[in-house]
């Protein structure tokens, strides 16, 4: 504390004033999550309570025994859905890593007709949001045979341009005559792909993981759209439906709170392991 005001002292007006009003800010980014937190071990009377509290009064676990009571008499248990969202979300991540870093290298170190024209399409395709490929995704799932399966929850998401671009731009900072070395010793493309080109580029892969891991694991439109067995949802779907109804969106009001909470806290661990990376990869991209 002393270190700080030491630190503070030694500042010139606006820097005091600069740091100040970033506190401020940091602090109000931070109440969404201290709500989140706390709503879910609240007691249903402190949910409705008017006017809201930000802080738990009487913490509770009741919550998340009612999320589980919930499917107890289901034929698919909440253990079902979260065991979907972590294979498909864990799957779907390493995949979109391997895709992009073998694309990016393509289109950073190799030449060959054409190759600015794809990378000019798959810049142009960060445009279009999910909504508006659903037809064709839905299409193309269902003619390829891969509805109600797992398949179908990763092929909407392999493609990332968004991983692509970033791995590419810190591709491009890797010398020619470092590959062309590794080449010289034997080494084929996959190997300098792993041994050289990712650990450059870790900064871009931890990114694009954070980013895509986060997509994954909060969507429930593949559960929605290409799934009929339930036992092949996940647990953005099933949150979902924890209030869908009117006559039930009081009573598990507390249970969507809990599921909330799970569903909040692995993108949040993910987010603060990798945030050093996330910096590292905006600086060398360009992005701001």
């Amino acid at each position: 504390m002393s270190r700080l005001l030491h630190r503070m002292i030694r500042m010139d007006r606006t820097q005091v004033v600069i740091t100040l009003l970033l506190v401020v800010f940091g602090v109000f980014m931070v109440l969404p999550l201290l709500f989140i937190f706390n709503n879910a071990f609240k007691p249903r009377s402190e949910l409705f309570i008017f006017p809201p509290t930000l802080f738990v009064r009487e913490p509770t676990w009741a919550n998340f025994a009612a999320l589980s009571r919930i499917t107890e008499d289901s034929i698919v248990p909440f253990s079902r859905y979260l065991f979907n969202s972590i294979a498909v979300s864990v799957s779907g991540t390493l995949a979109v890593l391997l895709i992009s870093a073998l694309c990016a290298y393509a289109l950073s170190k190799h030449s060959f007709p054409g190759r600015n024209l794809l990378f000019a399409a798959i810049i142009l395709s960060l445009m279009f949001v999910q909504e508006a490929v659903q037809i064709p995704t839905y299409i193309l799932v269902s003619e390829l045979g891969m509805m109600n399966s797992y398949w179908a929850h990763l092929l909407p998401h392999i493609a990332s341009p968004v991983g692509v671009f970033l791995m590419k731009q810190f591709i491009d900072q890797i010398p020619n005559e470092l590959i062309e070395a590794g080449k010289i010793d034997g080494a084929r493309e996959f190997s300098i792909i792993m041994r050289i080109v990712l650990p450059v580029a870790m900064p871009a892969v931890a990114t694009s993981a954070i980013l895509q891991f986060q997509t994954i694991w909060g969507d429930p439109n593949t559960s929605i759209l290409f799934m009929q067995d339930d036992t092949m949802k996940t647990l953005p779907y099933f949150m979902s439906t924890l209030i869908s109804a009117s006559a039930n969106s009081v009573a598990r009001q507390g249970a969507a709170a809990a599921a909330v909470l799970i569903l909040f806290v692995p993108t949040l661990l993910i987010f603060l392991v990798f945030q050093r990376k996330v910096i590292a990869t905006m600086a060398h991209s360009g992005l701001k």
